[in-house]
């Protein structure tokens, strides 16, 4: 299927690694251009390469917490590119621990990136989209139910779901799509630290895979197709949804 990406311009914040990297990979794949950003310059340098270079991909340095990330994002799109199509809105998971561990300033902390930082870019971008434009945030099966020991992402991840909800109201009859979705256990960096945490890591992980129904953790490149797909103009008509990419780990409807 023609996703419609050929020539589309797309930002994916923190996007060196992990999910992030994964879906500008898929979005560069189908033909579309892309701006990553990273804490560094040398995984940022390393992240451009990997994607194919200059009149691919191009990267800024940048922390999804400060004022101007936003601003510099698009800049950059423009000046690279001429034009911007959408932006993926990722961040790294905040720290890990129950609610009676976290303290006051790791609170803050993942305030500052995992949800006013995303509000302030989403907020940015959609005063630069046009018809067709897409906003997306990756968010956390967390969004829905509870993960043991992550007690912070608990907290932030359903209201964030809640202001995407809220934004695709308010962007929708100006054409521009906004939606998120929700990873699980995904073999990234990321997950692989989480499960290191435990006593006996692989048992921890046998234990994840057992409560997923396809009894296995998923791959980077599957989540980035779907977000590259919720990204196109393929999904011309989908708006305000939260879509798990978790082999069915969340139970509910």
């Amino acid at each position: 299927m023609d996703l419609g990406l050929d020539g589309r311009v797309v930002v994916v914040t923190a996007a060196t690694r992990g999910l992030g990297f994964a879906t500008a990979a898929e979005l560069v794949a189908d033909g579309a251009r892309v701006v990553v950003s990273g804490r560094t310059q040398e995984s940022v340098d390393q992240a451009v390469k990997r994607l194919g270079g200059a009149g691919r991909a191009t990267g800024v340095v940048a922390d999804n917490a400060a004022e101007d990330t936003g601003e510099r994002l698009l800049a950059a799109a423009r000046e690279a590119f001429g034009r911007i199509d959408g932006v993926l809105v990722s961040v790294g998971g905040p720290a890990a621990g129950g609610i009676l561990q976290a303290t006051d300033a790791q609170w803050q902390e993942a305030f500052g990136s995992v949800f006013l930082g995303a509000i302030r870019i989403a907020r940015t971008f959609a005063a630069a989209l046009g018809d067709g434009g897409a906003i997306g945030f990756v968010l956390s099966g967390s969004v829905r139910e509870p993960i043991g020991g992550l007690a912070i992402s608990n907290g932030l991840r359903p209201g964030l779901a809640m202001a995407a909800k809220t934004l695709a109201n308010e962007l929708g009859p100006r054409g521009i799509r906004v939606f998120g979705l929700m990873p699980a256990r995904v073999d990234t960096e990321r997950v692989q630290h989480l499960d290191n945490l435990a006593e006996d890591p692989d048992a921890a992980r046998a234990e994840a895979c057992a409560q997923i129904p396809l009894r296995r953790y998923g791959r980077p490149e599957e989540f980035g197709k779907v977000a590259a797909f919720l990204l196109s103009p393929a999904a011309s008509y989908l708006t305000g949804v939260m879509v798990p990419v978790d082999g069915g780990a969340l139970h509910g409807i």
